[in-house]
């Protein structure tokens, strides 16, 4: 795509890098098959390649972003299903988090988006808050049909409708701290404990504790990690996200310097996406950029790292039909696909990928409450792509999707950690279904 920007406009190293992006992208729409919301909305400036328009006009020309432009960029899911399909290798996620910060700087949007935007930043990334929060939600849920007759109140109500009816206790397994292993020691690596998944689901913290400490892995939750800054950077709120990024990097540059660390264990691939990313978030930072960089190496999704372990077969499993959702954070963000069906393979589950599993479920973080109308019909599809295949047990490796598609469907739905680590002896999840007959498992096939 040819570009005509000035040599002054490109002095911005923000726009000299959207620039350099812009130019790799040669019209094709290849993103345009793969893309949820063209293929829900049909409208082309609803596609990477109508955004990535829009995007380049309003960086050329200095213009303020309005109110069109934000709409499509607002509907973005940036669940990069382009970047994956893109044959030039448009690193669309760069463009559009530019793209996000410039709309953050230089519109201002209407009261009502303003108050639901600062409210999710001001609570999601904080367990504390957000607890607080979903405890208060529980008793306003009975409302949440009503919202549905007052304009602008869609996101109100997709955040009570969204709300679980109960909140489950931590144990204390996954306590900041050093969790030593169970035998002789054979590696060393932190986790990040997260924010809103430590509230919604402390098992798989505590699972995945529980399952390194038995193969002889030290694991370290540093007491001055938090969130990772996702949140915040996918609303263009930069300087809430690096400094989010900072305070992450300090502290596990603290444990690497205390112990070493052979990776940095990431249970929620939303998550994992962003912290891979820290060395270009923070490369203009003299203070930061050289250890912002080693952090997003040392950074590894769970499956990712126990593929390294050479896990031993078993047939825990065997007899139950699982469908494994992958989530867009993982396949296309991380570009992790086999690792966690090997995995769940190795323990016995008849492995189903899901059809149309290219596809967002509609969670991306804040997606489902900010868009829930566009959210709602991803959740449909990909709900009906799921019972096609007559599961008896969903796993994923993302909150975000397992509260989405948890909130429309029966069938269980867990971390792929929580199974794992019940197969090499930890605690079985209470949602496992007893598995099928032969004769039965066969003729579901």
């Amino acid at each position: 795509m040819q570009t005509v920007f000035t040599p002054e406009q490109l002095k911005d190293p923000a726009t000299a890098n959207s620039e350099k992006i812009l130019r790799k992208c040669v019209h094709c729409g290849f993103c345009t098959a793969t893309c949820p919301t063209y293929l829900t909305l049909g409208d082309e400036l609803d596609s990477p390649r109508g955004r990535i328009y829009l995007i380049k006009d309003m960086l050329e020309n200095d213009k303020p972003a309005d109110s069109r432009v934000v709409k499509h960029i607002d509907r973005c899911l940036s669940c990069l299903a382009c970047m994956t399909t893109c044959p030039s290798g448009v690193n669309y996620m760069h463009l559009v988090d530019h793209a996000r910060a410039y709309i953050e700087q230089t519109y201002k949007r209407p009261l009502l988006d303003r108050i639901y935007r600062q409210m999710l930043a001001m609570v999601l990334p904080h367990p504390g808050r957000f607890r607080t929060a979903l405890t208060a939600a529980r008793l306003a849920r009975p409302f949440a049909g009503l919202l549905g007759t007052l304009p602008g109140t869609g996101p109100m109500q997709a955040m009570l409708e969204l709300a679980p009816g109960k909140l489950p206790k931590a144990t204390g397994g996954a306590d900041p701290g050093t969790h030593q292993p169970s035998g002789d020691r054979h590696g060393r690596v932190a986790i990040l404990s997260g924010c809103a998944q430590k509230v919604l689901n402390p098992r798989i913290n505590e699972a995945t504790v529980e399952l390194l400490t038995s193969l002889g892995i030290e694991t370290v939750i540093p007491p001055d990690e938090g969130c990772c800054g996702a949140l915040v950077h996918h609303m263009g709120r930069e300087r809430d996200a690096l400094q989010a990024a900072r305070k992450n990097v300090d502290a596990w540059y603290r444990q690497i310097e205390a112990g070493g660390l052979d990776a940095i264990i990431i249970t929620t691939s939303g998550c994992g996406t962003t912290i891979k990313d820290y060395g270009h978030m923070l490369r203009l930072d003299p203070a930061y950029a050289e250890k912002a960089a080693r952090i997003s190496e040392l950074a590894k999704d769970i499956t990712e790292y126990l593929v390294t372990l050479d896990l031993p077969k078993n047939e825990v499993g065997a007899g139950i039909r699982l469908a494994y959702h992958s989530a867009c954070s993982m396949q296309h963000g991380q570009k992790i696909k086999d690792q966690p069906k090997r995995l769940l393979s190795n323990i016995g589950f008849t492995v189903l990928d899901v059809p149309e599993g290219h596809l967002c479920c509609g969670s991306a973080g804040t997606y489902n409450i900010m868009q829930p109308e566009i959210a709602g019909k991803l959740k449909a599809r990909k709900v009906a792509n799921i019972e096609r295949i007559k599961p008896d047990l969903i796993a994923t490796g993302n909150i975000g999707c397992m509260t989405q598609i948890g909130s429309a469907m029966e069938t269980p739905i867990l971390h792929t950690v929580e199974l794992l680590n019940w197969a090499y002896g930890g605690t079985k999840p209470e949602a496992v279904p007893e598995p099928r007959k032969k004769e039965s498992l066969v003729a579901a096939q």
